[in-house]
């Protein structure tokens, strides 16, 4: 079929040619929905089938076409099975019941019309005969929904929602992945049963909130959340940002402000910079003061966006790495807007040396804030920053702006136990190689000048 079709379907095509599987297997979901509308797909491959999917696996993994055995669920009649590198999960057609206080469904065989009104949302009802090409629309409803660019579920929506409340958060994903509007009475649904998502899994929540964060339009993502009641039932420390006022340049209110500092990104900002900039602001409502002249001010806001990204991030369960990386981008990014064209070189370097490997992020960091304050926002002082951190970047490495001494040879030298002293030694023999006084590997001079500033702890 299509030059670009996934090679899996086309070998689990031909391999089921002339036995009992032919013309009873259909592609479902997302697969055939970006193929409607001309995308290129980006989502696993879903294949449903009347009968048993566990024997349709194992007859696929005998003939010797998988990568390796199935992943067989029998509770819910699916199988997983990898094909060339390709992800495919072969599904039972089947009914479902939910209990109140769980995700997990009661499962029954049934017939094709049932199992594609138990799916989430009427544009990821199409079926396509594996063999024959036909595309069906068993709901009557999909390829309307497509053309008018809509979400709406194929049943009633509060029903759709109550049984698994992660479809809530998919909802946006979908309806600003594909520019779609959420229909009327699913909003409504959505809004009653926001609480819900309390049964979902930290992590479920935390995959979904971050296929929004990536998507072209973040910020309308982010929208939706609040609008829908979503936002506070993971995340309330966002909401307290509406309606917090600033001025120094800023034209919007914090939410705003960072809702436009997220659309600014580039398509390519990944992961990482996308949290940065979500969670850079989140303290300001906490810090927010009023000078006699009616000025705003937001002394040590980093630092508390920085414990509330911290608090977030492991609520949601991310990496930790992850969260490291993020909280300092946040921790740092009002180094830059500190920056003057009177900084000497060591204030360069120690800037460098404090972003790590992350320096190139915070300048992203440092333009999206800027962008997100106000339109046509100059970026002069932005340009000629980065300028200088290239130029000392390529005549100094990050080795030249170390400490000569190790945590353990100050523990030695100065008979101190592991602790905030021995960081505080560190960071100033770190201060001593930036400006200069003292050379990298020179260990040597190093303890001496520890022992005279700090004396001998023994």
């Amino acid at each position: 079929m299509g030059a670009m079709e996934n090679p899996a379907i086309a070998t689990i095509r031909e391999i089921t040619k002339g036995t009992e599987y032919e013309g009873r297997l259909f592609l479902v979901g997302g697969v055939v929905r970006d193929k409607v509308m001309g995308r290129l797909p980006t989502e696993d491959v879903d294949i449903v089938l009347e009968g048993d999917a566990l024997e349709l696996a194992h007859f696929l993994y005998a003939q010797r076409i998988a990568d390796h055995k199935p992943v067989v669920y029998p509770r819910f009649g699916t199988a997983m099975v990898s094909i060339k590198g390709h992800t495919v999960e072969l599904v039972s057609a089947r009914r479902e019941s939910y209990g109140p206080e769980s995700r997990k469904p009661e499962v029954e065989l049934a017939e094709l019309k049932e199992d594609v009104l138990r799916r989430d949302f009427t544009i990821n009802t199409l079926l396509e005969n594996l063999h024959t090409g036909e595309i069906m629309d068993l709901t009557g409803c999909a390829m309307t929904d497509i053309e008018a660019g809509i979400i709406r579920t194929p049943t009633d929506p509060q029903t759709t929602f109550y049984d698994d409340p992660l479809r809530m958060l998919r909802a946006v994903r979908f309806a600003v992945r594909l520019g779609f509007d959420i229909e009327e009475e699913t909003c409504k649904a959505i809004l009653r049963d926001a609480p819900r998502l309390a049964i979902v899994s930290r992590e479920r929540i935390r995959d979904e909130f971050v296929k929004i964060l990536l998507s072209d339009q973040p910020g309308m993502g982010l929208r939706m959340l609040k609008e829908l009641r979503l936002l506070p039932q993971f995340a309330h420390e966002f909401i307290e940002t509406q309606g917090v006022t600033q001025d120094g340049g800023h034209i919007y209110d914090v939410w705003e402000h960072t809702l436009h500092a997220l659309d600014s990104l580039s398509s390519d900002a990944d992961l990482t910079l996308r949290l940065a900039v979500l969670f850079h602001d989140v303290g300001k409502p906490r810090t927010k003061s009023v000078d006699d002249q009616g000025h705003s001010h937001f002394y040590g806001h980093e630092d508390v966006s920085a414990e509330t990204t911290r608090r977030v991030m492991n609520r949601l369960r991310f990496p930790t790495n992850e969260t490291a990386r993020v909280i300092r981008l946040v921790e740092l990014h009002m180094r830059i807007g500190e920056y003057r064209r009177e900084w000497k070189e060591a204030a360069v370097k120690r800037l460098i040396r404090d972003a790590g490997g992350d320096i190139a992020d915070l300048l992203r960091l440092a333009r999206a804030d800027r962008a997100g304050a106000q339109p046509n926002a100059s970026m002069v002082s932005l340009n000629e920053l980065e300028r200088r951190i290239a130029e000392t970047m390529l005549s100094t490495t990050v080795a030249e702006m170390e400490s000569p001494l190790d945590g353990k040879e100050i523990m030695d030298l100065l008979g101190i136990a592991p602790g905030p002293e021995v960081k505080e030694v560190k960071e100033w023999l770190t201060d001593q190689v930036i400006e200069g006084r003292l050379t990298p590997r020179d260990k040597e001079n190093a303890k001496k000048i520890a022992l005279a500033r700090f004396g001998s702890r023994e």
